[in-house]
């Protein structure tokens, strides 16, 4: 605790105000027969002391207490000790052949063209991204990583938050000394992106209140849940937008700042012990930036660890940090305080002037060196030098201890204070491991939270749902009035094929605009599922079931409107059926298309792989060629097509009664050469036709029926109940393929 104060707070006489407040604090804590103060607490009062001297008006982060019993941590404890030695990581790329290199003059000895020193032309190269970085960071400190473009930042926040894989990454990463398990650092870590990824149409106070669903546990109240969000509004400084929308292109919401900050609350809900932040002031004016770092700051004085990638700092920016990190080509060119940077570089003779800006000089000076012939070698090795002449002059009892309790006891004392409550156990005597879930809340709590988020976001934009009734309506107000009241002959049984075959696949087609929903969220699905904030398979049945609605209404709608203005058979009972099987298509292809998205990387190249397999599936549908005129290598395509299978229910629904005829006598001559020579003529050809066959056949003879038609068009294997449950069995394939997908795709890990 005297390190936290001593480094990052108070100076001389605001030191000793701390101590004598500190020392009343805990004789008043005695004498009242209450235990000793929690670091928690005592980190409180640091910082309200730091806003008296600095007069700072934002608001100190304080722990909430989710316990139900006030347990305490001895006043000895030292703090989490983050450390990685020796990160190595490199990529391999294959050589690119630019045309120059192939069209140059060769040199004496060589052809134009060819590798370097008998190099492969076509040989993969390595790239060194990180080059055994090394060091460590506190809770109460904010450590930040800074570079120029391409030095390694991001990759080495990636590197310490489990983004990249093991096999890839070399080297150590511990906390207080033990191996950080990935499971265990999902729970008690959180990452806050460059980019904003939130839903637009919730407001700050919603986004937060969902997060804190997602984080906290279900046996926290309803109460204490707002408790925190309002807490966290106020730390963050979003009181005045807790009710604005985030907003998005389209629709004004919060500044840039303001969403900043909304994205480091959703991730800080539960009051992780290690926050990793790529680059959190990028695109933010001076004073937005400096009011994140300060979020930050108090983040850290609670009990955290914040490590940053940060671009240039601005000079009150640097004040608050604690340690620096500088990259130069994935090595370390300068690792220490911020206090000592003046130091460092006035001893490798390159002293930063009083007039300018520390990190400003330290950048430019890393940039013109990087451009001169022997790179950065020579600030990597003084760097070197210097922290080993820096750590052989210590006073070894000055030295702070890395860390003095293991890491489930550290834990342990962390969730005593409040830290991490997502329904943790502070069972001292389990594994580190096995004392924070793997997730914060039950599988059915995620649904319900994910269901209602979904539709809160989607209900404030009703003209995305008005777009595609529109689009269903139209459509069947065309295909009615095209279609209007078919009769029972030849012409109309022809009439009927071709307009359950167009309804069939348009319902089809008008499910791709299922299609950028997932590819929207992608991106915010990958950062909440990647710290556990809730399960795949919950987001999956919960996307199923926010659809759900919309297909209904958009099928009752389309069904009544085509069902009676066609004159289809079969009454109500064939229309519910009608109803039904439309819906089992919706479902089918949502449930396809929705597959698609979490597959496809882009909405063009999603549009354009629907279009074209949703094509292929007409064609094989039976519609165009019956099914026993199928060539026998492209039949397996027959069983796979989408379409296929309402069609066919739909067909036996209007065509299954045996005793409604479609071709009368004479009516079996309309689609032949015969069909425009006169009634009487017709009338002598049937009763030739009855004596040379022996068969009466008169023109009110029924020569086919429903049963014939279905046939004819091949329809015997299948029936439409059969058809009806196999569609819903193909939406239900589909989902289980998107879980699939979401399960493999979407690790966000660096190879």
């Amino acid at each position: 605790m005297s390190r936290v104060v001593a480094e990052n707070i108070l100076q001389g006489e605001e030191s000793v105000q701390f101590y004598d407040q500190r020392v009343q604090s805990m004789e008043m804590s005695q004498a009242s027969a209450y235990s000793s103060p929690t670091l928690g607490q005592l980190l409180k009062r640091v910082g309200d002391v730091t806003k008296e001297v600095t007069g700072d008006e934002t608001p100190v982060h304080q722990v909430l207490d989710m316990s139900s019993d006030n347990q305490s941590i001895g006043p000895h404890a030292l703090p989490f000790v983050l450390s990685f030695n020796n990160l190595t990581y490199s990529v391999k790329s294959r050589r690119k052949i630019t045309l120059p290199a192939i069209l140059r003059r060769p040199v004496a000895g060589t052809i134009a063209g060819d590798p370097v020193a008998g190099e492969n032309l076509f040989a993969r190269t390595t790239k060194v991204l990180l080059d055994n970085i090394s060091g460590e960071a506190r809770d109460g400190e904010i450590i930040a990583v800074l570079g120029a473009s391409g030095s390694g930042k991001s990759t080495l926040i990636d590197g310490l938050a489990n983004r990249i894989a093991k096999e890839s990454l070399k080297g150590t990463i511990t906390l207080n000394g033990e191996p950080l398990d990935s499971r265990l650092l999902k729970v008690i870590s959180a990452y806050v992106m460059q980019d904003d990824l939130l839903y637009p149409m919730l407001t700050v106070e919603e986004t937060l209140m969902f997060a804190a669903e997602f984080r906290l546990p279900r046996t926290l109240s309803k109460s204490k849940k707002k408790m925190r969000v309002q807490a966290l509004i106020d730390q963050l400084g979003l009181r005045n937008a807790a009710k604005t929308i985030i907003g998005d292109e389209g629709h004004r919401g919060v500044s840039g700042g303001e969403r900043r900050r909304v994205s480091i609350g959703i991730d800080i809900i539960h009051d992780p012990i290690i926050l990793f932040l790529d680059e959190p002031t990028s695109g933010l004016d001076s004073t937005s930036a400096f009011m994140v770092v300060k979020v930050l700051q108090r983040i850290a004085q609670s009990g955290s660890i914040v490590i940053m990638s940060i671009h240039q700092p601005s000079y009150r920016i640097l004040s608050l940090l604690d340690r620096m990190l500088f990259l130069s080509r994935g090595q370390t060119v300068y690792s220490g305080s911020p206090m000592n940077l003046p130091h460092f570089f006035a001893d490798f003779g390159h002293p930063i002037p009083d007039s300018e800006n520390r990190t400003e000089f330290a950048l430019d000076l890393i940039r013109e060196l990087e451009g001169s012939p022997g790179g950065t070698k020579s600030l990597v090795e003084f760097n070197k030098t210097w922290q080993n002449t820096k750590r052989s002059n210590q006073n070894p009892e000055t030295v702070t201890p890395t860390h003095g309790l293991s890491l489930k006891e550290a834990i342990s004392a962390s969730i005593s204070r409040g830290k991490l409550v997502s329904g943790t156990t502070s069972d001292i005597h389990t594994s580190p491991t096995s004392m924070v879930p793997t997730y914060a809340n039950p599988f059915w709590t995620e649904m319900v939270t994910l269901s209602k988020r979904s539709f809160t976001n989607s209900w404030r934009v009703p003209e995305l749902f008005g777009i595609r009734l529109g689009a269903i309506v139209v459509t069947g107000f065309i295909l009615a009035t095209m279609f209007w009241q078919l009769d029972n002959s030849p012409k109309g049984v022809q009439e009927r094929l071709g307009f359950f075959a167009f309804a069939m696949s348009t319902t089809f087609y008008t499910c791709a605009d299922a299609l950028p929903i997932f590819l929207q969220e992608r991106y915010i699905f990958m950062r909440e599922t990647a710290y556990n904030a809730y399960r795949r398979s919950s987001y999956c049945l919960s996307h199923a079931i926010v659809s759900l609605p919309a297909l209904i209404f958009l099928s009752f709608a389309f069904a009544a409107i085509t069902f009676w203005a066609v004159g289809l058979d079969g009454g109500f009972s064939g229309f519910m059926f009608y109803f039904g099987i439309i819906l089992a298509s919706f479902w089918a292809g949502n449930s396809f298309v929705t597959f698609l998205s979490g597959v496809v990387p882009s909405v063009m190249l999603g549009y354009t792989i629907v279009v074209a397999i949703l094509a292929y599936f007409l064609l094989f549908s039976g519609f165009f060629m019956n099914r026993d005129r199928i060539p026998p290598y492209w039949i397996w395509f027959h069983y796979l097509s989408l379409v296929k299978y309402p069609y066919e229910a739909v067909l036996q629904n209007e065509f299954d009664d045996p005793t409604k005829c479609f071709v009368k006598g004479i009516q079996m001559f309309d689609n032949s050469p015969l069909g425009n020579v006169p009634n009487a003529l017709k009338e002598k050809l049937l009763s030739t036709m009855s004596d040379t066959l022996n068969v009466k056949i008169t023109s009110s003879t029924c020569v086919t029926t429903g049963a014939d038609i279905l046939v004819q068009q091949g329809i015997t294997d299948l029936s439409k109940w059969n058809c009806f449950w196999i569609c819903i069995a193909w939406g239900f394939f589909f989902r289980v393929l998107f879980y699939f997908s979401l399960l493999l795709g979407s690790k966000n890990k660096r190879r």
